[in-house]
């Protein structure tokens, strides 16, 4: 019990205590960030209830497969390959799900109506917004798992879902080729499917937050849910070809509840893969974070004020300005801290920000002449920013109270001699 005890406790709250630059050796550094990683997506996963999200999308996929489909074959018929769509269709899951023609059928109608004039009004506003909500609802997913607050706007939200609608029956025809030329050369087109698989769940979780996301960051998760989900969907496969043989009372159905199930595990697979390309590209914002939340503000002007000398002296050598990457790591400090103090010596004029011509990271500098610097000016400033005396109606009294504290500031800035009763 006592060793289980350790092992909640470093996991809860030492494992945060350390930076990873306190690491000498590669392989522990890399170790300790998988460790901290697989606790990220383990917390995001229960802190943004991701099975919940997951059963979200799968209802609006199902909506919206119909047209989305719709709209796929209607521009691949445009191009002329509307064979190839239902072709590649067959070779998938879903064609041994045996519903590909039950969907085209669907798809058909839907275009035939269409053709009867209600694309021109109402129709074609349905079968946009069907293809918008869904889409939507998986941006919206990405950003809450990266805590993004703003989404793009519906004007770029309608260029970039139409171009992926537009450009699925390019990837499906130049896929059926890759598939041709591998079958015909190598014999097995596996590895080619595991490849494209990875290729497309990383380019997912690089383009769909609407925040900067790094290739590194998406790399492994990408190559992961990846394998999962061809694994997922091969398994889905043998479970549909041997209920189809042996299902007596389900029959043809047999494959529905299946083709559901998967549809959620795949949901789920994604937004998992997707909360692990957030863990490991902000696994550092992690570093002491119960500490900073109750840091004290004594401690966290002393660290702003050592920030700022080690920045003053750096620039009177006439060295390169650092960077809050740099100054994180020259004192094992946790990067968010380093941003947020950098941030307000920022805010207060002390320092600024400046782009180095090697690369476009933010680099810092004094911003006054370093000779005038003085630490109760830095004090000062830092007590000084963000809102002041903003009451509409604040009492006589507490005017006053304020006048004369302010006063009392400018005479002694200490104000250790002077008593509470005396204010």
């Amino acid at each position: 019990m006592n060793k289980f005890s350790e092992i909640i406790k470093f996991i809860r709250f030492d494992m945060w205590r350390h930076t990873t630059t306190e690491f000498d050796g590669f392989f522990k550094r890399i170790g300790f960030l998988i460790i901290r990683t697989i606790v990220l997506v383990v917390r995001g996963f229960t802190s943004k209830n991701l099975n919940n999200i997951a059963k979200s999308i799968t209802f609006s996929l199902t909506f919206a497969i119909v047209p989305i489909m719709a709209m796929i074959v209607a521009v691949a018929k445009g191009f002329g390959v509307a064979d190839v769509i239902e072709q590649y269709l067959n070779t998938t899951f879903l064609g041994e799900a045996g519903i590909v023609p039950t969907i085209m059928e669907m798809v058909d109608r839907y275009l035939s109506t269409a053709q009867g004039g209600l694309f021109i009004g109402i129709g074609i506003l349905i079968l946009l917004w069907a293809i918008y909500s869904f889409f939507e609802s998986v941006e919206t997913a990405f950003n809450q798992i990266w805590n993004v607050k703003r989404s793009r706007s519906i004007a770029r939200k309608f260029s970039t879902y139409i171009t992926i609608i537009v450009l699925i029956p390019v990837f499906i025809v130049c896929n059926s080729g890759l598939h041709l030329f591998v079958n015909s050369s190598i014999g097995d087109s596996l590895f080619l499917q595991f490849i494209i698989s990875w290729v497309l769940f990383i380019w997912m979780y690089m383009a769909i937050p609407n925040t900067p996301v790094r290739f590194l960051s998406a790399v492994v998760p990408g190559i992961l849910m990846g394998t999962l989900f061809k694994l997922l969907q091969m398994l889905s496969v043998y479970l549909i070809a041997m209920l189809s043989r042996t299902s007596i009372v389900y029959g043809a159905f047999a494959s529905i509840p299946i083709l559901m199930t998967w549809l959620q595990y795949t949901s789920l697979l994604i937004l998992i893969g997707a909360e692990m390309s957030y863990a490991i590209q902000n696994n550092a914002e992690f570093e002491y974070e119960s500490e900073l939340n109750s840091m004290s503000r004594r401690y966290k002007d002393f660290i702003m004020l050592y920030l700022l000398t080690v920045i003053v002296r750096r620039f009177e050598n006439s060295e390169a300005p650092y960077s809050a990457k740099e100054l994180a790591i020259r004192d094992h400090l946790p990067i968010r801290l380093v941003n947020l103090l950098m941030s307000r010596l920022v805010e207060t004029e002390l320092v600024r920000e400046v782009t180095s011509e090697q690369d476009e990271e933010r680099r810092y500098q004094p911003a006054l002449d370093t000779h005038k610097i003085t630490v109760g000016m830095v004090i000062e400033r830092i007590d000084a920013q963000g809102t002041e005396a903003f009451l509409q109606a604040p009492s006589k009294q507490m005017q006053d109270f304020w006048n004369t504290y302010l006063q009392l500031k400018q005479k002694d800035k200490s104000l250790d001699n002077i008593l509470v009763n005396e204010l």
